[in-house]
């Protein structure tokens, strides 16, 4: 049993050897690249083709999903080498936005939180972070309506998406007392209303308080006793707080979609979605002449979301999704007509779809 043992940790050595020394021949030829390159050096087209291939040639035994990310984390290194790219994210520390950021950045980009939605976008537009990361959408509450209102008003592009399954957890500094003893509870307003039914089954007669984000509802559980907040991994181990009960949301495919932001347009990758912002002219029948174009030209709508234009009483915007990029010649096609029907159009960008 020994033996065998010492056999396999020694072909275990040998082949993290070559693992290292692959990983070091990858990052020079990076770093080759990055010479030749001229303007911005992340290609998100770029890695999503790269992390679809290696989904599709994964022989396993890890996951696909275990794998794209470990490659992840190797491009994301690499590309540091060059310059660590800076991102913005709706913080403190410890919110979802933040794992939106690293999930599709990787942990060697630069994260830097930002107090509001707001803050976001200008923290992009004046250049003081390469990208910015908002929530737009989540399947269970809906659109998160600060982040489309400023869509039509930033010069900004949509150059990525990611995807975040919700994981919600009780958590406090003092473990030990109980749920009985919990008299507040911290959390933003879309998580309580995510963990509604939880709540009233375990914890009724709490107070629920709404606050900015998940992580302050952390940080505040973690200073002010008899207090809980509803929260996520990353804050309960920012705040060092523990995991009364894990996993309370309602709705068990609990996910939140947040969009890349950034002075980028990505080039097709094979797999992209197009986002836009539309409203109608005031006739009769406008919307449905305003989207036909879609239809007539085989390019399928994945999103349709209406929101008060808060330039005129009674006009809304229209946030839709499409399926391909613009340059797609039945994409710009049925572009250049919904321009010449729609009171207004602007097409917020071309990207990939999420891969991780």
């Amino acid at each position: 049993m020994s033996a065998e043992l010492d056999r396999l940790r020694g072909e275990i050595d040998l082949v993290n050897d070559a693992i290292l020394e692959l990983l070091s021949k990858r990052a020079r030829l990076a770093r080759e690249i990055g010479t030749l390159k001229v303007g911005q050096a992340y290609r998100p087209e770029r890695e999503a083709q790269v992390l679809r291939r290696i989904k599709e040639r994964n022989p396993g035994p890890l996951s696909d999903e275990t794998v794209a990310l470990l490659f992840r984390e190797i491009m994301s290194a690499c590309l540091a080498l060059e310059r660590p790219i800076t991102v913005a994210f709706l913080g403190p520390q410890g919110t979802f936005s933040e794992s939106a950021a690293m999930k599709h950045f990787g942990h060697a980009a630069v994260t830097t939180p930002q107090a509001t939605i707001d803050e976001v976008y200008r923290a992009v537009e004046s250049g003081a972070a390469d990208f910015g990361v908002v929530p737009v959408e989540n399947s269970t509450e809906g659109a998160v309506g600060r982040s489309l209102d400023l869509m039509p008003q930033t010069p900004a592009k949509v150059c990525g998406e990611v995807l975040i399954r919700i994981h919600h957890h009780l958590m406090s500094v003092r473990p030990e007392t109980g749920l009985a003893t919990i008299g507040r509870i911290y959390s933003h307003s879309q998580s309580l209303a995510q963990c509604h039914e939880w709540l009233n089954a375990n914890v009724p007669e709490a107070e629920r308080i709404a606050v900015a984000s998940n992580a302050e509802a952390a940080r505040r559980a973690a200073e002010e006793p008899g207090t809980a907040a509803v929260a996520g991994d990353r804050a309960a181990e920012h705040y060092k707080l523990s995991v009364l009960a894990s996993n309370i949301e309602d709705e068990p495919n609990n996910t939140t979609r947040f969009l890349i932001l950034g002075d980028y347009e990505p080039k097709p990758s094979g797999n992209d979605r197009t986002s836009l912002v539309l409203s109608a002219r005031n006739r009769a029948g406008a919307v449905y002449e305003m989207l036909t174009p879609f239809a007539s030209r085989g390019v399928s709508m994945t999103k349709f979301e209406s929101r008060p234009s808060r330039v005129a009483l009674w006009e809304y915007l229209f946030f839709v999704d499409i399926e391909g990029h613009r340059d797609d010649a039945n994409v710009a096609a049925a572009l250049e007509e919904v321009g010449r029907i729609a009171g207004y159009l602007k097409v917020l960008g071309s990207y990939p779809m999420a891969v991780l």
